[in-house]
């Protein structure tokens, strides 16, 4: 049996997208789907199609900006499509399609958990800076 280079090993997991791997697409992939924006867009348009104002609305804090860049980079990756109507003003939806609805319940489920157990969440921190050593 032929050894294999760490090349070849790390080449031939990335094939097998290991996520552990950060050359592998699928690292890439996570990256992506664990920022905050995107997991609050996913859930935003779990619901049903929003306009982007809709959505700057609704997702208090973020800047027209970073919600464009949040926009386009989940349709390049096929979760939202964009849908212009032509009329004036032009009216530009947004919605998930299947492969980001197949998403949505888990963001939706990460945004909820937080929603439910921050308290915790608060107490542990508060715990845990009383006994830090300053």
């Amino acid at each position: 049996m032929a050894t294999m280079t760490a090349a070849q090993r790390r080449e031939q997991a990335r094939t097998h997208y290991d996520a552990f791997l950060r050359e592998c697409p699928t690292n890439q992939l996570l990256g992506r789907l664990s920022d905050k924006w995107v997991s609050l867009v996913v859930a935003a348009l779990a619901p049903g199609p929003l306009r982007f104002s809709d959505l700057s609305r609704k997702l208090a804090g973020v800047s027209p900006k970073m919600l464009t860049q949040t926009l386009r980079a989940l349709e390049r990756d096929g979760i939202l499509s964009r849908t212009v109507t032509p009329s004036v003003p032009v009216r530009v939806d947004y919605a998930l399609t299947p492969l980001g609805a197949s998403l949505a319940g888990l963001l939706t489920a990460v945004k909820d958990w937080a929603e439910t157990h921050f308290d915790e969440v608060r107490t542990a921190r508060e715990r845990y800076d009383a006994d830090a050593p300053a």
